[in-house]
């Protein structure tokens, strides 16, 4: 029998009616406390135009690329011209924006390079661009206008939800531009939609419209994901709600064999994890099948993945290296090369540790495009056989001698501690007797960076130019060769990076690759060009690669940023971000939340918090206040929603990261919805007292109170609106007055 049928219609409650006339007493007892399907699609209109109003109009202000626009920008136009790029976030959203400028027929020649460069000169269609994150931005507000409705909520309250995030400065300022957050955000107010619609089909399982809305709720839950990977908190606010559910339907009560629970596990599974992460995937399929010029990214990647890429330098630079090769060499993470000169480290730092007070080993960057040209950046690499033949090709897990060109000294590593690393090894340069009397401290091992197993690690491949990644090994003490650019040498260093033995060898940063040789005879046949055929790479491989490479760059994203925030000053509204500055006209977009919005949500969840202590106190002294549905709603329809804001928010706590207030935005919209919510479930009689009190919303308390808190709202929203919108310029004194709590703007004197 399935369970649809027990379950059905003839199927008798303990109350003595059958499911289909509990269903329709549960329908009448909501639809008494609001109003009608008529009013709700007015007041639904009414919101949606609003919305519309605050996140289209003056959207060609400014006519320059504002903050965060250079990188999400930059993609869009790397899609149109399919040049390869790396960027910490999924696909989804980035070819959203490159789709917007397929179909107006764009080139992507415009990179967006540098904030304030005019979209008018080089004809950008930045309008075309900024119009989808505006459509985004304003669907999410008719959404949790309908997410309310979902819930049973009466019209103020589902306006007050819609009001909240359609007055937001924050909400609006972000969508206004072309960034991520307007589609991030519309995905997670589409997750938690689908799935209270999914909610109200609880009494008919695996009908039509319940398989349609979790789907849709799965659909949903994948472009979260496919758009940032915070994305993992709507799962989570989704899960939890699940498990719960689950949990309920185990209960043998409830009348499900063991076979019948199973397809509801399943089932869940099946639209909630399976459907999203292959929906993910799809997204991950698209961009590299789109993405197959040689580009930026190309340094990100391994080098089987850049020889799938057309016109990758591989093909056209990459030469076999031999012994007595002249090269240069460079550190992959950051694109530094190996330097030397004739400097000495100081008899003692800055700490007073005493160093070797030898020649300094350090680490430059290639500004002038000159590197090759410097002797000190030039290398000879040399056998330990002195006596060695020139044209012999080099393998990986060689030994080789390192001799540097410019001082003809050789290069060493010793159990001397670096500068700036006291538990890493000081590399220098030695001349004379010391080259003979320090021979086994010159000499280093070059490992295959990518070998993987250690099967792999032992086998010899050809060295060669920029297609080789290379751990450089010393010999004597075993650490890796490493250079950083957190922290650079002071000014008897030059400023330059300083290198140094890593004892920890495996760490992804020890990289480096041999980029050039250096003055390779015209004779030699190595400067014959064969062009080589683009290579073929499994799509999961590539997919597992770039994933890997994404997570481990969000995680080492923790170097300190002007404008990053902790998440304790978030749900007040306490700071922001200044987005632009225009000098010439004194305007400027700062990028905040609205403070009297932020504050009511944060009311009332402290007053949710309230009632909940005071429910269960109460309850311990048998003191039942609260009514059955008025106590289900507490828990289970306002916990969901509070669960919902708490899991987008708290993780933060934990991350190392950079964070940013935009991190809290889809906290925001669900404490949006939560607020509308509570203030009905207050402004409504839920006590078990028979008092001759009507049951249910007091639409007029509610009203007011929904009235005079949006009237708050919406005033905050057009006093900030200068420095949302970025049209107006400011007096002195208005930018001053401006300036609440940790906010700093500009021009303001």
């Amino acid at each position: 029998m399935s369970t649809v049928k027990r379950r059905g219609v003839n199927k008798k409650t303990s109350s003595g009616v059958t499911h289909q006339e509990e269903d329709e007493i549960e329908k009448k007892s909501i639809i008494s406390q609001v109003d009608s399907e008529t009013k709700y699609f007015i007041a639904l209109i009414i919101v949606t135009i609003l919305a519309i109003y605050t996140r289209f109009n003056k959207i060609s202000v400014p006519d320059k690329v504002v903050f965060d626009e250079v990188h999400f920008g930059k993609f869009a136009s790397y899609y149109l011209e399919r040049t390869y790029f790396f960027d910490l976030h999924p696909p989804f959203a980035k070819m959203l924006i490159a789709f917007v400028g397929w179909l107006i027929g764009y080139n992507g020649k415009f990179k967006f390079d540098n904030i304030g460069d005019s979209y008018i000169e080089y004809s950008v269609p930045y309008i075309a661009y900024r119009s989808l994150s505006a459509i985004q931005g304003t669907a999410i507000v008719p959404i949790n206008f309908l997410t309310l409705k979902n819930l049973g909520f009466s019209i103020p309250a589902c306006i007050f939800g819609a009001i909240i995030v359609c007055f937001d400065n924050a909400q609006v300022a972000d969508s206004r531009l072309i960034l991520l957050d307007a589609t991030l955000n519309l995905s997670v107010a589409l997750s938690v939609f689908s799935y209270t619609k999914f909610s109200t089909y609880r009494k008919a399982p695996f009908s039509k419209n319940w398989w349609i809305w979790l789907i849709a709720t799965g659909v949903s839950l994948s472009c979260v994901i496919s758009t940032k990977y915070v994305g993992v908190f709507t799962f989570v606010t989704v899960g939890i709600a699940v498990i719960h559910e689950l949990w309920i339907l185990f209960d043998i009560k409830k009348g499900l064999t063991l076979g019948e629970f199973s397809k509801h596990f399943f089932s869940r599974f099946f639209a909630l994890i399976i459907l999203p992460f292959t929906i993910y995937l799809f997204w991950f399929y698209l961009h590299f099948a789109i993405l197959t010029r040689s580009g930026p990214g190309d340094g990100f990647m391994s080098v089987a993945f850049q020889e799938t890429l057309l016109e990758s330098p591989l093909a056209k630079f990459s030469k076999p290296i031999q012994f007595y090769d002249t090269i240069t060499i460079k550190h992959k993470d950051t694109e530094a090369f190996l330097h030397s000169h004739e400097f000495n480290y100081p008899l003692r730092y800055e700490d007073g540790r005493v160093s070797s007070a030898k020649q300094q080993v350090t680490c430059v960057l290639d500004v002038n495009d000159d590197i090759g040209s410097d002797v000190n950046n030039q290398w000879i690499i040399e056998p330990t056989d002195p006596n060695g033949k020139k044209g012999i090709d080099i393998f990986t897990n060689d030994i080789v001698r390192l001799k540097h060109v410019g001082t003809n000294g050789y290069l060493l590593a010793h159990d001397v501690a670096s500068p700036l690393k006291p538990t890493n090894e000081e590399f220098i340069v030695i001349h004379g007797d010391d080259i003979i009397k320090h021979y086994n401290q010159t000499l280093f091992r070059l490992r295959d960076a990518e070998g993987g197993s250690t099967k792999n690690k032992n086998k010899r491949k050809l060295i060669k130019t920029k297609a080789s990644p290379l751990r450089i090994l010393h010999v004597d003490t075993v650490v890796a060769m490493w250079t950083h650019n957190d922290e650079l040498l002071p000014g008897w260093g030059f400023g330059h990076q300083e290198v140094s033995g890593n004892k920890k060898i495996p760490d992804r940063d020890n990289v480096w690759v041999i980029d050039e040789i250096v003055g390779l005879p015209a004779s030699d046949k190595r400067n014959k060009f064969i062009p080589k055929k683009v290579k073929t790479m499994p799509f999961l491989k590539k997919w597992w690669e770039l994933q890997g490479l994404m997570f481990h760059h969000n995680n080492i994203l923790s170097s300190e940023h002007p404008f990053a925030s902790q998440p304790n000053s978030w749900p007040l509204a306490l700071s922001g971000v200044s987005f632009y500055n225009d000098n010439e006209g004194r305007k400027q977009i700062f990028f905040t939340g609205n403070i009297i919005g932020y504050w009511i949500e944060v009311a009332c969840l402290a007053i949710y918090v309230g009632l909940l202590l005071a429910d269960q106190i109460t309850r311990r002294r048998d003191i039942l206040i609260l009514s059955d549905p008025a106590r289900s709603r507490l828990y289970n329809t306002l916990g969901f929603l509070f669960i919902g804001w708490g899991s987008h928010y708290f993780p933060f706590f934990l991350m190392n990261r950079q964070k940013f207030v935009h991190h809290y935005l889809p906290a925001h919209l669900i404490a949006a919805l939560f607020s509308g919510a509570l203030i009905e479930f207050i402004c409504s009689n839920n006590t078990r007292i028979n008092d001759g009190s009507p049951k249910g919303v007091r639409k007029i308390k509610i009203s007011i109170v929904v009235a005079l808190l949006s009237s708050g709202i919406i005033w905050f929203f057009f006093y900030f609106r200068p420095l949302t919108y970025g049209d107006v310029s400011l007096t002195v004194e208005e930018v001053k007055a401006r300036q609440w709590f940790d906010i700093k703007l500009h021009y303001a004197k």
